[in-house]
């Protein structure tokens, strides 16, 4: 009897230890099973629709001129600096007119002399009108006359041509603005030597800007007259969207790289011409899954996504997106499937296997 009781002994204290072992390992499953998370979820969607093609382009100006005269001599004044805004006929600069005004001279003087010789000839002709009626002169003789004097007719239309032609050039000694525009480079400065066909001063008009978008052959189909098309200044993320329309399609493409240009209107904003912008256009309908952009959350250069799956366990997935879909939406290129319920109000990528609650 008493030799079995170190052996009861042993027993009850392995069992003991055994019974304490299966204790902390259900304590530590305890703390180890991860806390649910409440959260909101949202179906991956499939969308059909137009999947837009970004275009590039360049902003111009509506109307734009390199101005010179036809006046020659020192350029005698610069009245304006680039970035200046002028108004219609207002003066740019002023050439030295002396060369000008010698021109309008020699023309009027040849004018003069014009019309003495048609004074003459008129003379000379009613003298042998008369002489021929009386039979003395020949027809030989009246045809001549009436040949000087039709020369010296011409010769008097000539010389006004030359003289209006002086005054004009004369008058443009003033360089004046063609139309009301912005001064965006001044070429010339006091003491250079204008001449015909010289550019003095760049403008460009201050309102009506376009962009100048270059579509490949392939997608020039997608565009067409009077279409809205969003459009974007790389520059200038101030603006926001623009609301851009189709004012012009070029119809011939460019054979070196097979692009149209498209002119699109803008509306009225103070926009430097040359800035790029970009703009999209529809393209063919696809078939796209979507999902809200709150789903998504980047570590570490990945796209991660949590997902609820059929026992109510999260699981987190990396996705690719692709291009935004409206205000709020973003288009999963892979790593979802349509129908996947996917957490929009998650603070970050969740452990797998933790439970979620939905909140209604």
């Amino acid at each position: 009897m008493n030799s079995q009781r170190p052996v009861l002994a042993l027993i009850l204290t392995g069992l003991a230890v055994v019974a304490a072992g299966c204790g902390a390992s259900h304590d530590e499953r305890s703390e180890a099973s991860p806390t649910p998370i409440k959260a909101h979820l949202e179906p991956v969607k499939l969308l059909q629709d137009g999947k837009p093609i970004l275009v590039y382009g360049t902003v111009q100006p509506r109307r734009q001129s390199v101005v010179s005269s036809r006046a020659t001599g020192p350029v005698m004044a610069v009245r304006v600096q680039a970035g200046d805004v002028v108004a219609k006929g207002q003066a740019l600069l002023e050439i030295a007119p002396e060369t000008a005004d010698g021109q309008a001279a020699q023309a009027k003087g040849a004018l003069s002399q014009a019309q003495a010789a048609l004074a003459l000839a008129e003379k000379n002709l009613r003298r042998y009108e008369a002489l021929h009626e009386e039979k003395a002169a020949s027809d030989l003789e009246l045809d001549m006359a009436r040949t000087q004097h039709e020369q010296a007719m011409g010769a008097v239309k000539q010389a006004e041509g030359a003289v209006q032609a002086a005054s004009t050039i004369a008058a443009e000694a003033v360089v004046r603005a063609p139309f009301a525009a912005r001064v965006v480079e001044k070429l010339v400065d006091v003491g250079d030597l204008a001449a015909p066909g010289r550019p003095l001063v760049r403008l460009e008009s201050r309102s009506g800007r376009k962009i100048w978008l270059t579509v490949r052959e392939t997608d020039i189909r997608h565009v067409h007259q009077g279409q809205h098309l969003k459009v974007r200044m790389d520059a200038r993320p101030d603006l926001g969207t623009l609301d851009g329309v189709v004012a012009e399609i070029m119809p011939a493409a460019d054979a070196a790289t097979h692009t149209f240009t498209v002119k699109v209107t803008l509306p009225d904003a103070d926009i430097s011409s040359g800035l790029a912008g970009r703009a999209e256009i529809p393209g063919a309908s696809v078939d796209r899954l979507v999902i809200p952009s709150s789903a998504v959350h980047r570590r570490g250069g990945l796209e991660l996504v949590v997902v609820r799956d059929a026992d109510g366990t999260a699981r987190t997935r990396a996705v690719t997106t692709g291009n935004p879909v409206g205000e709020d939406r973003v288009e999963v290129l892979s790593g979802l499937a349509e129908g996947d319920q996917v957490v929009v109000d998650a603070p970050g990528p969740v452990a797998d296997g933790t439970p979620v609650e939905v909140e209604r």
